[in-house]
This record gives structure tokens, sequence and C-alpha cells, in this order.
């Protein structure tokens, strides 16, 4: 956002003439104030024709929030691989098939299609701390209910208290730009919003490496019992805990705005925003849909092997649960760093097409390095190129919300945001079930030939997205929610 030069039409915000009072500002903050309350940035804006001022400010508790956010994301994002990674164990302890352990990751992408149009049309409606407070409830009740079910003949059970933790995941996937949005200054929301999807990673990677180690591959089924309900009882216990920290803290937007964007977007009515016109007004534009595509190819592909990396590292490296873990876990750390760094990256430059191209081609060349080289007998060499395909497909995603949000200003941010996780999850589901079908039959490496193709339709796409014209940040506003963008 540009400092003492900025207005906008309709409605007109100007801080030209009041920078000058940023010392006097300073100046006037009590001694008494509290530290989480001391703004970093503080300008003046008058509106023409109002009497009115209006303070821009950031607040130090911007970042508490999106951490707090950052925390419950990671716990429930979490519990969408701890059955997978141990594919084989619960199998056994439940006495069911494969395929119906694979339904245990993908209940979550299942769930999330026909729930995120409602979850979204809330967030716009009843904003951030509801949608906090309902994603916290219902990851708390699933886990409690996960902790009922460790007995081999309460498989539905656990299902039930997974598919609760499925529903939460909707309330969750949506927020980490509009969290960025509503608390920071346009400089740091790349940033921060890169923060909120390094949560769910983060949890992601643990659920890769925590279950492997809390439950070992025993025989004895009474002591395979005691390790699954020590994993429950400790994922209940930190939902808890994160539920009351929501309940107690969680604040549904800061006392003042911290872009101009925001400011003006408190102005406009609620009624004059329709969430059905924003939604056709979405699938209207033709960048954006393009993008679904490419993001829903590559976030898909990524739940696939995700949800089936303990199959394909057990069919080459039998017993070594452990270490399919320590992959998964690999693939998604790898994956954090590049989330953070392309975060920071945009934030600077604003390249998003050159950048979303560019991380989207090295996935395809990562993908097709770590299918040719999965059978080779040696896992360090496993570790490395799952590495480098973690690095490039996982740090996709906050690219792929954040350009979703320059493509659709001003339009919600969880509405774009919305339409790409539901894109992803349906992909998701195809790639997985097709992928399964194709490593049972087939092997590992037609499996992930399989995904390979598909990576290479989305960089192609990627490339003709490249060639579309399309100008960000619309001068007008349209009524309704406003992004940070100025």
């Amino acid at each position: 956002m540009s400092r003492g030069k900025s207005s906008l039409v309709d409605g007109e915000i100007n801080d030209n003439e009041n920078v000058s009072d940023l010392e006097k500002n300073k100046m006037s903050l009590s001694a008494g104030d509290s530290e989480e309350m001391r703004l970093e940035n503080n300008i003046q804006l008058n509106r023409n024709g109002d009497d009115t001022t209006k303070t821009i400010q950031l607040y130090k508790r911007r970042w508490f929030i999106v951490l707090l956010f950052s925390s419950y994301s990671l716990c429930n994002s979490f519990q969408w691989i701890q059955y997978g990674i141990i594919n084989n164990i619960f199998m056994r302890f439940y006495g069911v098939e494969s395929f119906t352990i694979d339904w245990m990751s993908m209940i979550y992408m299942l769930t999330y299609i026909p729930f995120i149009f409602p979850v979204t049309w809330l967030l716009d409606k009843k904003g951030l701390r509801i949608i906090a407070l309902v994603a916290t409830a219902m990851n708390c009740a699933g886990t409690w209910i996960k902790v009922t079910s460790v007995r081999p003949d309460l498989f539905a059970v656990t299902m039930l208290g997974q598919f609760c933790c499925s529903l939460a995941q909707v309330f969750i996937l949506g927020m980490p730009s509009k969290i960025a949005s509503v608390w920071f200054g346009s400089e740091e929301v790349s940033t921060a919003c890169s923060i909120g999807v390094f949560g769910n990673q983060l949890g992601i990677a643990i659920g890769f490496l925590v279950p492997p180690i809390l439950v070992p591959n025993v025989e004895d089924m009474d002591q395979l019992a005691y390790h699954i309900s020590i994993m429950f009882y400790i994922t209940a216990g930190v939902a808890t805990l994160l539920f009351l920290l929501v309940v107690i803290v969680f604040q549904e937007r800061p006392e003042l705005p911290p872009t101009q964007a925001q400011a003006t977007a408190r102005c406009i009515p609620p009624e004059q925003y329709s969430y059905t016109a924003s939604i056709l007004r979405l699938l209207r534009n033709k960048p954006f849909l393009l993008l679904i595509l490419t993001y829903g190819l590559n976030v898909g592909c990524f739940y696939a092997v995700g949800t089936l990396l303990n199959r394909m590292i057990i069919e080459h490296y039998p017993g070594e649960e452990l270490n399919a873990g320590r992959i998964g876990l690999t693939i998604v750390i790898a994956g954090m760093v590049g989330s953070l760094i392309c975060g920071i990256w945009l934030d600077r430059t604003k390249t998003y097409k050159q950048t979303t191209l560019a991380v989207y081609l090295m996935s395809f060349v990562g993908m097709l390095v770590y299918a040719f080289t999965l059978s080779l007998g040696h896992l360090w060499v496993v570790f490395l190129t799952a590495g480098a395909l973690g690095f490039f497909m996982t740090g996709y995603l906050p690219l792929g919300f954040e350009f979703g949000v320059e493509l659709t200003y001003p339009e919600c941010e969880g509405t774009s945001s919305g339409l790409l996780n539901c894109s992803a999850q349906v992909f998701g589901i195809i790639f997985t079930i097709c992928q399964g079908k194709i490593i049972d039959n087939y092997g590992t490496l037609a499996g992930n030939i399989f995904l390979c193709v598909f990576l290479f339709i989305g960089s192609r796409s990627k490339a003709l997205h490249l060639c579309l014209r399309r100008h960000y940040r619309h001068p007008g506003l349209i009524p309704g929610c406003i992004t940070t963008r100025p």
C-alpha cells in the first residue's frame, strides 16, 4: 500500500493530508496503553464530506491471531493423515481393506465439497470468530469420539470421529487469506497467508512422523489398542486446549482497520453484498477458472501422494513404516520452506504469474524424478527426491491462494479460496482412487506416471494462463468484502 498518495473513488479516502499527523498520534499514546495495542503504523484517513476521522493501525495481536489459527489448523490436518500413514496397522486392527483406510483420508476431501458454499456464506455473514469457534468445537468433538473407538469392532465410531474432524476442516481451509486481509497490512498479506497455510502443512508433517512412532506394528492386539488410544488421547487434549484458547482470546477483527480497503469495507452496509452474485462473477472470470483447474490438479496430486505414501514405500521397502512417515515429513517440511520463501518473494515482487508457472513446472519435474527413483532400492535417494517434490508441490499452496485473491479482487478472499480448495478436493478424491487402483494392478511406477501426466497438463494450462491479460486491483469497488489490495 502506498503511503501518502492513496485515494479511492466513490466514498474517497485520502491520507496525504494527514501523514504529517503521524508523530502527533504517536505522542498521544498513554504510557499505560497495552503493549499489544501499540500501533506499528498509524495513518489518518479523512472521508470527503464527512467529519469522521478514521485511523489505520497494525496491532501486535495480529501475530497471535494468525499463530492461534495456524495451531488449530495444525491439529486438524494432523488427523487427515494419521490413519493413512500407518495404513497396514489400522487394516489389521479394524479388520478392513486398504481401500477402506484410504477413505479415512478421502473423507476430508469428500466432506469439503458439499459444505464449502454454506460455510463460505457463513464466513461472509458472521465473520472470523464464529467460524473459528465452530471449527475448533467440531475438531474437539471428533477427537473425543475417536478416543471411544479403540476396539476392533468399532470402526464405524472411529469413522464418525474422522467425519467430525473433516467437517471442521471445511471451516479452516479458506481462512488464511481472510485473516491476512482483516488483520495485516498490504505489504504483509502474502507472508501472513503463508503462515496460515504453514500450520496446515506442519500438521500434515507431524501426521506423517508421529503415528508410526506412537503406534508401532506390534502383534499383540491389546498392546496395539493401547498405543492407538495414547495417540487419540494426546490429540484430544491438544484439540481441547486450542478450543478453549479460541473461546477466550480469538478476536473477530482489530478495533481499527489495517488498510484503506478494510476501512472502506467497514463503511459498506452488509445488505449491499450478494453472495450469489459474487459466486457468479467468479465463475465468469476466465483467468480464475483456469487457476481453479491448475490448482486442483497440483494439490490433488499432493493429496494422492500423501494418502498412498505408506502403500508405495512398503511395496518397495517392506517393514519401513517409520521411514515412510519420515519421507512424508520430508515432503511437507520442504514444502513449508517453499511456502515461506514464495510468500516473501511475492510480497516483494508481486510476480504472481511467473512465480506460479515456475513452481508448477518444477512440481512436474519433481514428480517425474520421484516416480523413476522410488524403486531403486536406496531410501536416501527417495528422501532427496521426495524433498525436492515437496518443496515445489506443497510450496504451491499459498501461491494459489494469493494469486486467486489477486485475480478476483475485490471479491471476498474466503470465496475464492473456497473454490480453489473445492477443486483440490475433487481432484484429490479422483487421483487417490485412480492411483490406488493403478498401484494395485500395475505397480507404483504406473501410478506415479499417472500423476505426472496430469501435472504436465496443469503446466501447459499454466503457460496459457501466463498469456491471458487481466488487470488486478480494480479501481472500482464492488459492494461487499474488500481485500487489502490497494
